[in-house]
């Protein structure tokens, strides 16, 4: 089967189509044909070698995949031959608290990703992609959505009524918006397109922010939800993180997420304190929060956005599409027929 491998570090030109052979799943694994994978920032750090202290040549890249099940392992019992399934981003993490070593499980960086026509998956790092969604809709939850989940749902225990932030229009922040509003909350969105934004109000935006023309944005979101926001997915990290805090309301939360805007930068961590605010990080989640995501995403009908689908051969011109920083929501690769 043809699977696409980091053969050299840096940009798209270091992805090169190999053919490997599959293994048989083992007693606890779930063989799966592959039909669709998406994009993430992550996957832009990863080949440029910046993500793993020593990256691995030779590694298959991309962490959110769907497709269908076409051989199962003898102990297997959570699946069968033709279920339609997403693998989670942590392999290993199936519930519960998340602890050190589950960084060896992380697909597309730890170990081979998706970006391949078939892929031995464990059981516990499956789920059923929910029936109403289409294999393409169904590989764009395994990272961005169930990252928005976990900071508004999980741990931000969002209530009706309340206000969130979100930084950009890429696929965390667009699945924020949509669960926001699913839940009654009023969504507070910014980029430096008034494209972006005004499509973000026909997702339902309540409120929108051009950060080029309104560098503070940070109060003008504060101003907006009245007394500061309620939540703020933080998807841009250093280069975003104190107007983010200038945001928030006091006992309001923030979820880390992302490095958009870098890893590291001098911030005043005083007003956290003045606010009584409380900082998360936000590393994807386990397989217990992607099932209680889809069971949402199946009662409230939202439908993933996805900006461009890619074919399999032209895997290195979604790269460069990502990289661009152009798309609204997902960036999404079609494998096979």
């Amino acid at each position: 089967m043809n699977s696409y491998e980091i053969q050299k570090y840096g940009g798209p030109e270091g992805l090169k189509v190999v053919d490997r052979s599959l293994p048989d799943p083992g007693d606890h694994e779930v063989a799966v044909r592959l039909k669709a994978a998406s994009l993430n920032y992550r996957d832009l750090i990863v080949l440029r070698g910046q993500y793993n202290r020593r990256p691995i040549q030779g590694r298959v890249p991309l962490s959110d995949g769907a497709g269908q099940v076409i051989g199962v392992g003898s102990a297997v019992t959570k699946f069968k031959l033709g279920d339609r399934v997403a693998g989670c981003f942590f392999q290993g993490w199936s519930a519960g608290r998340f602890k050190a070593e589950m960084h060896r499980t992380a697909l597309g960086g730890a170990i081979d990703g998706v970006l391949a026509e078939e892929a031995i998956f464990r059981e516990e790092g499956l789920v059923h992609v929910p029936e109403i969604y289409s294999f393409e809709e169904g590989a764009t939850l395994p990272c961005a959505a169930v990252t928005a989940w976990q900071s508004l749902i999980v741990r931000g225990q969002l209530a009706p009524g309340e206000a969130v932030l979100l930084l950009g229009t890429g696929g965390v922040s667009i699945f924020g918006l949509q669960i926001a509003k699913s839940v009654g909350a009023k969504a507070i969105i910014t980029s430096s397109s008034n494209e972006k934004l005004e499509r973000a109000r026909e997702l339902g935006a309540d409120a929108v922010i051009n950060y080029k023309t309104t560098p503070e944005w940070g109060q003008a979101a504060a101003n907006l939800a009245g007394n500061g926001v309620d939540h703020v997915v933080e998807v841009g990290g250093a280069g975003t993180f104190t107007q983010s805090v200038r945001a928030c309301a006091c006992g309001g939360k923030i979820g880390l997420i992302g490095i958009l805007s870098g890893r590291g930068a001098e911030t005043d961590i005083f007003p956290i304190v003045a606010k009584s605010a409380t900082v998360f990080g936000i590393y994807v989640g386990s397989r217990e929060m992607f099932e209680g995501l889809n069971r949402a995403l199946e009662q409230s009908k939202i439908r993933p956005v996805i900006d461009k689908v890619f074919s399999f051969e032209s895997a290195p011109e979604a790269y460069a599409y990502m990289a661009a920083g152009s798309h609204f929501g997902k960036v999404v690769i079609r494998i096979g027929e």
